[in-house]
């Protein structure tokens, strides 16, 4: 479906990202703004699980390592 383009310590980030941005979602009730950490938190926890980024590919862009022939 997708080609893998995230890999490694990027999709570690994009993981981890993602999560504090969510956990600042519903730590932060009071921001007008914290809609925006769902937004990026969703994103970026997505890109992560799917181990696929749109830009990347967009660009031609992958962080996998090359493969071994």
């Amino acid at each position: 479906m997708f080609k893998t383009n995230v890999g490694g310590i990027d999709r570690i980030l994009r993981i981890a990202v993602g999560v504090a941005l969510l956990a600042a979602y519903f730590l932060m009730p009071g921001m007008g703004y914290r809609w925006v950490f769902i937004v990026l938190g969703v994103i970026a926890l997505g890109t992560g699980l799917m181990k696929t980024c749109p830009l990347y590919s967009i660009f031609g862009i992958s962080s996998c390592p090359l493969s071994k022939r």
